[in-house]
């Protein structure tokens, strides 16, 4: 480069002796090039000067002393730093503010670090144990119950209930009769074993005995329609003697009027009314 060429590629004025900038081979005095071609900040809006340090990120640029963590303002300069909503936050202030927090000591679950995830509730690997061995839990089975969360043997110790029927732990739900605890799958008809979780049943001696079976083996019988009398849902019934009615089917053998509550006769296996009865020879 001669002497001649040896000026501002923008003003022209001679650059010999003074500091200038060189961009695509060529030469600029400092005042050109910063003006020219010279990034502004983020955080002051001002030019980064020639004889600044200019720091990029995601094609934006910062003054070396700009380059903050947005909430705590301590440089980032050549430490870790993260991104959120365009800002820039130091790792401990974006673990505090993005991070998830451990269900049972309440501090920030560090990126990077392995966390246990429960019921949406988050835990330190460390944190997550069982509430009465105090073990790590890890992924092993668990149960949770009362606000603590335990390792099988611990919940069976503490809180089980044994199935009267298979005699194994009730871990969940089951159903009890008679004071006595039930798998749903246990619960079963004495009769003809069908599951009677989802079933009317009836009670005999202790044993649960679905309908079908109750009735086939133990139900009174309507002395008018010989269907089964059960009793169920408050369903009442009459009883005379040795001899069972519906209430619905108590009537007169003659006129057909109901009898309940009301006097009525008999004659041999009929009933009847006063009035119907009184033309024939009855019993009282």
């Amino acid at each position: 480069m001669t002497t001649a060429q040896f000026d501002c590629q923008y003003c022209t004025a001679s650059l010999l002796g003074k500091k200038y900038v060189l961009k695509d081979d060529n030469p600029y005095c400092v005042s050109c090039y910063d003006r020219i071609f010279s990034n502004y900040c983020e955080e002051c809006k001002e030019p980064i000067e020639s004889d600044s340090k200019d720091l990029c990120y995601k094609q934006k640029h910062w003054h070396e002393g700009c380059f903050k963590c947005t909430k705590c303002k301590h440089s980032l300069v050549e430490k870790p730093f993260a991104a959120k909503d365009e800002r820039l936050l130091c790792t401990e202030c974006y673990s505090n503010e993005c991070s998830s927090k451990c269900f049972k000591c309440k501090r920030t679950i560090m990126p990077g670090s392995r966390k246990m995830e429960f019921k949406g509730n988050y835990w330190h690997e460390t944190c997550f144990v069982c509430e009465l061995c105090l073990q790590p839990i890890g992924t092993k089975p668990l149960i949770s119950k009362e606000n603590g969360n335990y390792c099988l043997p611990c919940f069976e110790k503490k809180f089980a209930h044994y199935c009267n029927f298979c005699n194994k732990v009730i871990s969940s739900g089951g159903i009890m009769f008679h004071d006595q605890q039930w798998h749903r799958e246990c619960f079963l008809c004495s009769g003809c074993r069908k599951e009677l979780c989802e079933e009317e049943f009836m009670s005999k001696d202790d044993y649960p005995f679905c309908m079908d079976c109750y009735n086939h083996l133990y139900a009174k019988r309507c002395a008018a329609c010989t269907k089964p009398i059960t009793g169920l849902r408050g369903a009442k019934f009459i009883c005379f003697q040795d001899r069972q009615w519906h209430s619905e089917c108590f009537n007169c053998g003659k006129c057909a009027i109901s009898l309940v509550g009301e006097g009525f006769l008999t004659q041999s296996m009929e009933i009847f009314c006063r009035k119907c009865g009184s033309g024939v020879d009855t019993d009282i």
